[in-house]
């Protein structure tokens, strides 16, 4: 059992390993120059260096060397997660699994048996996720992500029923979506990083609302019962509550209703209490010293808990950094944490800290997370470009 158990470890290691490496020179990524790491359409990723390789001097087409779809230079892009994973671990990280602080049978409460179900997307269909969202009433999955069209689509039964959004510069093309909900009323709505915007969408992916005013970069949002937006703007350190009419796609106020907040990012309303949970970004001197804190308010936007990094130290082990948030049905709190790959409880808000892994096995990178109707609750775990829905054991 022992050397089983080492032997699953080291088969972990190597394959979280892997996630910083090139798969063609299997040389180490880098923040910038040949070492860098560029997504191609289809999903596979490589460093800067071989992609120049592939495509020769003269920048002719190129092949995915596992895949061998085609492409030009210019349908490339940076690969955003593995990016923000090197940020996170710094320069001086040994090792992804040293630097993650991952300490296995460290002493905690028992897992609360939430076991997959489902797995959707994969390589090419999705390419850096970055937002899911959950319809209540039909029971569909918006995901936004860097694919040539931003928005995919998925019906109750995991089956791909639309795909939209186009990348470019018209009215509503998304340039680079940075979170994605769906209303109440049955509407999409995203936060585009590209033009500072927020857009809003019907299921058939028509364009019926876009607000360019007055973000300096909105970036998380979650919906309320009543088809209001609540969203963060991570440069104005500012949370936003956007009303509007999507059926007839007019603006009724959008007004600041928390300012002074610290690089806000993730974002979720609890369905039942209206409480609004925020993840802030808190930059420290030195590498590898990012922090992350969870503040929530409650409906009148009073705060009445709050936690961060350092408190969750003090019950677990291990470095934790949060990067999306979620409200059960219960009003818990639940985190996705991408230094430890899981999914975490951190108890109602007059509970804190506490610390219940609901899922500490099977994620690479999760970036975003909602719950379903049914329950089930939806990981965005952009490290394998899927999502993966869980449900109780």
């Amino acid at each position: 059992m022992a050397a089983a158990a080492a032997a699953e470890e080291e088969g972990a290691d190597e394959a979280e390993l892997g996630l910083l490496e090139c798969r063609v020179c299997f040389e180490r990524y880098g923040p910038g120059g040949q070492r860098r790491p560029r997504n191609l359409p289809c999903g596979h990723v490589l460093c800067r260096g071989c992609l120049e390789a592939l495509g020769g001097p003269e920048g002719r087409r190129l092949e995915c060397p596992f895949c061998r779809r085609a492409c030009g230079r210019a349908e490339t892009s940076d690969c955003l997660p593995l990016l923000q994973l090197l940020e996170l671990l710094g320069p001086a990280a040994g090792g992804l699994p040293s630097a993650l602080g991952r300490s296995r049978g460290a002493a905690g409460p028992a897992p609360a048996g939430l076991g997959l179900r489902l797995s959707l997307g994969g390589w090419g269909s999705l390419v850096n996720p970055s937002g899911v969202a959950a319809c209540r009433r039909s029971g569909r999955l918006a995901v936004a992500h860097d694919g040539k069209k931003r928005i995919h689509v998925f019906g109750p039964s995991g089956s791909c029923l639309r795909r939209f959004g186009e990348r470019g510069d018209a009215g509503n093309d998304i340039k680079y979506p940075l979170d994605v909900t769906v209303t109440w009323d049955g509407h999409v709505v995203v936060t585009d990083g590209g033009d500072r915007s927020v857009k809003a969408f019907d299921f058939e992916g028509r364009g019926v609302l876009a607000v360019r005013e007055g973000f300096c970069l909105p970036w998380g949002l979650d919906s309320t019962p009543e088809s209001e937006v609540i969203l963060t703007d991570s440069e104005a350190g500012a949370l936003y509550r956007l009303t509007a009419d999507f059926q007839k796609g007019e603006l009724k106020k959008c007004r600041m209703i928390r300012s002074q907040l610290v690089s806000p990012r993730g974002v979720a309303v609890s369905q039942t209490s209206g409480a609004i949970a925020v993840i802030e970004h808190l930059k420290a001197q030195g590498p590898n010293k990012g922090t992350t804190r969870v503040k929530i308010f409650s409906a009148e936007m009073d705060l009445i808990g709050q936690t961060d990094s350092f408190g969750l130290n003090l019950v677990f082990p291990s470095k934790i950094y949060t990067t999306a948030v979620a409200f059960d049905k219960e009003g818990r709190v639940i985190v996705t944490d991408v230094c430890n790959q899981a999914v975490i409880s951190l108890g109602k808000p007059e509970e804190f800290p506490i610390f219940n892994p609901l899922i500490s096995h099977g994620l690479s990178y999760p970036v975003g997370l909602t719950y379903m109707a049914n329950n089930f609750l939806a990981v965005l775990d952009s490290g394998d470009h899927s999502v993966k829905i869980y449900s109780s054991t």
